[in-house]
């Protein structure tokens, strides 16, 4: 009997988030049959002042991907809050169909938003926040330092959420690391998910993303004539933590067609 060879998954991680933070997700896809990749984003190298933003975080997932495509892999990219903007801006071009018009092998064949940023080319992660009228609540949600540096002034509560127990989530939390605030006011330039097929993640009790904005990148994306795949989780923003098995589940299913 023929056997399927699973994509390979790359994490495109969230702002203040690191591999590590990744953990148990990591390890639950390699028990599903999963390779899994999850490099670390220029932006939270804790360097201070800042030394790299999008842009950097842009090139580093580019040229990762390009080395793996290159290699005739079949590349999943599972994209986590502002890992959305990253991937949305560094992926293009590099679908399954495009390189396999051009007689190339490899290439992404989905992306994966978890809760996560998908834009449109010139938009930032703020211009969401201001569609909403909720700039009021950026300065009651993040401390920014002087030097553009930013940190979550209730991470347990706003970031992470319930689902876990006191000590695993204390754990959690030091994982999480201060990130180059500027990030979040830095526009797209490139659209991956104009040419790549996408699958959602909602997570409805999310206080970092609201339900609200993830529906209207939903519907952004299909009004430009894409259809979305979409599936709900009822957990907070970081599922990849409070609802592991969940993520992995969505994930066999989104690709199992």
């Amino acid at each position: 009997m023929a056997t399927t060879t699973k994509p390979t998954i790359i994490i495109i991680h969230g702002g203040w988030h690191v591999p590590e933070s990744y953990e148990d997700l990591i390890t639950a896809l390699e028990l599903a049959g999963y390779e899994v990749h999850v490099p670390r984003l220029p932006s939270i190298n804790q360097v201070r002042p800042p030394n790299a933003d999008l842009s950097d975080d842009t090139a580093l997932i580019r040229s990762y991907v390009e080395s793996l495509v290159r290699a005739g892999r079949t590349v999943v990219a599972l994209t986590h809050s502002y890992g959305g903007q990253v991937g949305t801006n560094a992926l293009y071009g590099l679908g399954l169909e495009a390189r396999s018009s051009k007689g190339l092998k490899g290439g992404v064949s989905r992306l994966i938003y978890m809760t996560a940023y998908a834009g449109t080319e010139g938009t930032s992660m703020m211009d969401k926040v201001k569609e909403f009228g909720n700039m009021d609540l950026v300065p009651i949600a993040f401390d920014f330092a002087e030097d553009d540096t930013v940190v979550s002034r209730d991470p347990k509560t706003l970031v992470v959420g319930p689902g876990r127990d006191e000590a695993e989530t204390e754990a959690y939390l030091k994982t999480l690391h201060r990130w180059n605030g500027k990030c979040m006011y830095q526009p797209l330039e490139h659209c991956a998910w104009r040419d790549i097929p996408v699958t959602y993640i909602y997570t409805t009790a999310d206080m970092t993303v609201p339900f609200d904005y993830q529906k209207t990148f939903v519907d952004t994306i299909e009004k430009s004539g894409n259809k979305v795949q979409t599936f709900e989780l009822a957990t907070g923003h970081c599922p990849n933590f409070t609802a592991t098995q969940g993520v992995v589940d969505v994930i066999n299913k989104a690709l199992s067609g």
